[in-house]
């Protein structure tokens, strides 16, 4: 289902077409009185009033696996999200969710002035995967936390490009495997290698960013 259009390159976001609510919930009752599914993964989201829609339906449809990647700033800077939209994000979305998978920059803007592990408490999600690929080190480290706790470090070499659709690539992945039956811990494990490969397969398709090759590594 998609929730906003975007007119885009590898070098900036030029406009964003958001889908209305009526759209979006007739889709989305089309797909469920169809299709059995046990797992929804969100990504960019278009305004206050989709966010509260979204919620709605995700509520009204119990025992689903939400996994949302809080798309706030993009690959090229634009900001993609506002005060009020995190907000309701985190008061009505973030509590249905079972992972939430935001980098750091994300997280600070969702929680800002607070520490790490204080941030990811009060976001109010059970798992809570925190991505650091703008990291300066040589290494990066992905921080997984369940119920406010640290609980598995992933350490990777930084590669040295900038990637377009490598959160979207992670997520998808994650979301993949969880609706075929792996815990949450194995699901990050296992996307964060599928993903790290597809970005060392990466392609310049533009004049900057580089994106993901998702068929040079072995399938979740």
């Amino acid at each position: 289902m998609i929730t906003i259009l975007t007119a885009q390159n590898t070098q900036k976001i030029d406009s964003l077409e958001i889908t209305n609510n009526e759209l979006l919930e007739h889709q989305f009752k089309l797909i469920d009185e169809d299709m059995f599914f046990n797992t929804v993964k969100i990504g960019l989201l278009g305004s206050s009033s989709q966010i509260i829609a979204i919620a709605k339906l995700l509520n009204d449809r119990k025992r689903l696996n939400i996994v949302l990647d809080p798309i706030l700033i993009s690959g090229t800077n634009e900001n993609l999200s506002s005060t009020e939209m995190m907000e309701v994000m985190k008061t009505q979305l973030f509590p249905l969710c079972l992972l939430l998978t935001p980098n750091l920059a994300e997280l600070n803007a969702l929680a800002p002035g607070l520490d790490e592990q204080a941030a990811v408490a009060s976001l109010n999600c059970p798992w809570i995967l925190v991505t650091t690929s703008d990291s300066s080190e040589v290494q990066i480290e992905h921080r997984l936390y369940h119920e406010s706790k640290l609980f598995k470090k992933f350490t990777y070499d930084k590669l040295p490009n900038k990637y377009h659709g490598s959160g979207c690539t992670l997520s998808s992945a994650i979301s993949a495997s969880i609706a075929s039956g792996d815990d949450v811990d194995v699901a990050c494990s296992k996307a964060l290698e599928y993903t790290y490969q597809c970005l060392l397969n990466a392609k310049k398709l533009g004049k900057m960013q580089y994106h993901p090759n998702r068929t040079s590594s072995k399938p979740i």
